[in-house]
């Protein structure tokens, strides 16, 4: 895994992998370019050699408490690796390095894998948002995580877990 900050040059990438994650709720390029472009933000790709192999982004303003991951995602072969959570542990890391003291996400009810690696992760779900997803009328997951918390495991904690991965 070799991950590093997006940049522009990446949106091509970046959009090919989320049209094919995302079928029939992907962000417009427009809205990537957005994310990419903020200073709020912090997008990291893994790129193998040139080939983006997934990416994902944290929108963390500098010095505030909360952060919120805006997306990850896997080239479909890439999945069940790992990467999804080094890729959550790299974004996890940067929004305490900007403040942030709790992060918060949304993840599709029907995306079992994801929802379990928040959770080994030690997110916890705080509510649902019915039929969020559109147009497939998905429920969203609401999770935090406490980052002290997050800190506070032991390393072995954090590498030692045997639960799906994104």
């Amino acid at each position: 895994m070799s991950l590093r900050p997006a940049t522009a040059a990446d949106l091509g990438g970046i959009m090919a992998i989320e049209h094919s994650s995302f079928p029939t709720d992907a962000w417009s390029e427009e809205s990537m370019r957005a994310e990419l472009d903020s200073p709020h933000n912090v997008y990291l790709v893994d790129d193998d050699s040139g080939a983006l192999r997934g990416y994902g982004g944290v929108r963390a303003l500098r010095g505030g408490a909360d952060a919120d991951i805006q997306t990850i995602a896997f080239d479909a072969q890439h999945r069940g690796r790992g990467l999804g959570r080094a890729l959550l542990r790299a974004l996890l890391a940067a929004a305490s390095d900007r403040g942030a003291r709790e992060v918060f996400l949304e993840v599709r009810d029907d995306n079992p894998s994801a929802a379990g690696l928040y959770l080994s992760e030690g997110f916890t779900e705080i509510g649902r948002r019915p039929r969020y997803y559109q147009p497939d009328d998905v429920d969203a997951i609401v999770m935090r995580l406490d980052l002290r918390a997050w800190h506070a495991q032991p390393v072995s904690a954090q590498t030692n877990r045997e639960e799906p991965d994104a």
